[in-house]
């Protein structure tokens, strides 16, 4: 059956804030550990790799030399929240002698989402160049996303660095959770009065649209309980990519979590989505 896009169907799919009516308890949630975790391992704050205003990141660091780095871009439809909010993923990864890079970048409205994955690009060609000097391991490069984060990690993936000053790509791994692999429905949808797409757009800067450049691992994962658009969107870049699939079996799809449980999943070091990314390095 073809589903047609409607405005009412896109909100119903991508409205994540009305389908987990008790999101606020979340967003108390990561703040609370992110703050623990900030007081824990007391990271270096907002070192800066571009220019705009928010290109900064915070940078955890294990003790002993690093085994490897797991870069965290943050969600919120690439025009809400903070790497503050998301501190909480460095705790099992850090623990694992792993340096974990959390990244913020600048938001729509005031910049486009081209913008964005730009400076993504420039945050992790900063981690494999600069990153040593503060502690990171250049050779290990992790980079996981939920939601608009999700998104950012699968273009990093369908970068040509040759074309940005790099002899390969930087990537080891990478972690989509919850990603927006194709955005065409978001022309539809509501937020676009910020996010500013048309077809066009929302196909450039679509990871569907290209073909991935790296046959580095790539988990695509998904809270089992998260509408039926981000289910699809999930198994959408599964069979486009089919040289990065991890798991081999098919997406991951944790159960009992919906949009916004399943990022928390990496406040639990024995959680299922924590072990299968520390299992990538």
């Amino acid at each position: 059956m073809t589903v047609e896009y409607t405005p009412e169907f896109v909100e119903r799919g991508y409205n994540n804030r009305a389908a987990v009516p008790e999101h606020p308890q979340w967003f108390a949630k990561y703040a609370a550990w992110s703050q623990v975790a900030r007081d824990r391992y007391q990271p270096a704050r907002d070192l800066r790799y571009g220019e705009n205003p928010l290109e900064t990141l915070d940078l955890f660091v294990p003790a002993a030399k690093p085994r490897g780095t797991f870069v965290f871009l943050h969600g919120g439809y690439w025009r809400g929240f903070d790497k503050d909010d998301f501190a909480f993923v460095a705790g099992p990864f850090v623990e694992q002698g792993i340096a974990v890079a959390n990244l913020n970048y600048d938001l729509c409205p005031a910049v486009s989402i081209g913008t964005i994955v730009d400076e993504c690009r420039r945050a992790l060609a900063w981690v494999v160049r600069d990153g040593p000097r503060h502690g990171t391991s250049a050779g290990n490069v992790v980079a996981g996303g939920h939601s608009a984060g999700g998104h950012l990690v699968a273009m990093m993936f369908a970068t040509d660095w040759t074309a940005h000053g790099m002899a390969q790509a930087p990537l080891a791994a990478g972690v989509t959770l919850s990603g927006v692999h194709d955005l065409a429905p978001m022309v539809k949808f509501s937020l676009n009065a910020d996010l500013k797409l048309d077809a066009a757009e929302a196909a450039r800067l679509s990871p569907v649209t290209y073909g991935s450049r790296t046959q580095a691992p790539l988990l695509m994962a998904c809270g089992a309980n998260e509408t039926s658009e981000f289910l699809r969107q999930t198994k959408l870049l599964w069979d486009a990519w089919p040289g990065n699939r991890r798991p081999t079996e098919g997406p991951m799809f944790v159960p009992g979590t919906d949009h916004f449980s399943v990022v928390a999943q990496y406040a639990d070091a024995a959680s299922a989505l924590t072990q299968a990314t520390l299992a990538l390095f």
